[in-house]
């Protein structure tokens, strides 16, 4: 008796996936592939802090991360190390130069909201408090979608940063809900560093250093990807539909009829109802025949042994 009392038996054929069964909620598959690649996650996510150490080279520890993450949110496999690394090396130059002008206008908005935060509290300047933490919300929606583009588009850095300012606004219900998500882990953070020092800070410390960068790329991926595919690879492929297929398939975007297509290797050779079936039989081979056979495939052996694969 398989099992315990036919429990736990997993050797019975399971119920299977439905093809045309209910669709996950998008949350749901969210967590699904978190859980699913969460070592893997934490491997990124030491790499991650090991490249942006220096703070200036931070534009190409993001390229690396976002990279792999979008991979795992498009549900497509990523070598941790080589992938990070690669995506480093064919995007260095867009990444340092993106990551630096970030670096240096986050500086300048977080003092300026700092600055007038503390001033004088006159209208002018409730005024420009209230426009610089606009400024800096906007620029916060843009940085979502800045290093998916670096590594899936070949565009200049300044079409990034228009087409960014485009998703800022066009994208603008899904950027709340990430900066609100975000701004909770923040808050939290907070509360755990002025609760448990010095224990606040070792547990900070961890999650940084383990997780949350990480965490929080693949859920920027996940949620944006639909938007960039909508608006700009959908355009591409409408126009150009049998370029790049490589491409479609990196990102896991091929239709259900494509990738029948691409899927489809043999051939069904069997005669139709209209053709006479034939039946054949090994052909019987006489001793001279034979000896033939084996002195021929004695030379082939050795011409194979001999070829070490130099020219």
């Amino acid at each position: 008796m398989a099992g315990f009392f036919g429990l736990f038996d997993y050797s019975k054929p399971g119920p299977g996936v439905q093809k045309d069964g209910p669709k996950k909620k998008s949350f749901v598959i969210f967590f699904e592939i978190f859980t699913r690649k969460f070592w893997k996650l934490i491997t990124v996510n030491l790499l991650y802090v090991l490249f942006s150490l220096p703070v200036v080279t931070v534009g190409l520890a993001n390229a690396g991360l976002a990279y792999v993450t979008r991979n795992f949110a498009r549900e497509k496999h990523a070598f941790v190390y080589a992938d990070f690394v690669d995506t480093i090396k064919k995007n260095w130059k867009q990444a340092l130069i993106i990551g630096l002008i970030n670096l240096v206008v986050t500086i300048i908005l977080i003092f300026d909201i700092v600055f007038f935060f503390n001033g004088e509290k006159e209208i002018l300047g409730y005024v420009m408090l209230a426009l610089i933490l606009s400024i800096y919300l906007i620029f916060s929606f843009m940085k979502y979608y800045m290093h998916i583009m670096v590594i899936t588009f070949k565009l200049t850095i300044k079409q990034i940063y228009k087409n960014s300012f485009i998703f800022a606004t066009a994208g603008l219900l899904r950027n709340l809900m990430l900066f609100i998500i975000f701004g909770l882990c923040y808050a939290l953070a907070a509360v755990i560093y002025f609760s448990f020092t010095p224990v606040g800070i070792l547990v900070i410390l961890f999650m940084y250093i383990f997780l949350f960068p990480a965490f929080r790329m693949l859920l920027i991926n996940y949620t944006v990807f639909p938007l960039i595919k909508k608006h700009m690879i959908d355009p591409y492929y409408k126009e150009h539909p049998d370029e790049d297929k490589e491409a479609k398939r990196a990102l896991n975007i091929l239709e259900d009829d494509e990738e029948d297509e691409e899927e489809r290797v043999f051939e069904d050779t069997l005669p139709s109802e209209d053709e006479e079936q034939k039946t054949t039989f090994p052909r019987q081979y006489s001793e001279d025949e034979m000896r033939r056979l084996r002195h021929k495939t004695k030379r082939s052996r050795n011409d194979i042994e001999d070829d070490d694969g130099t020219i």
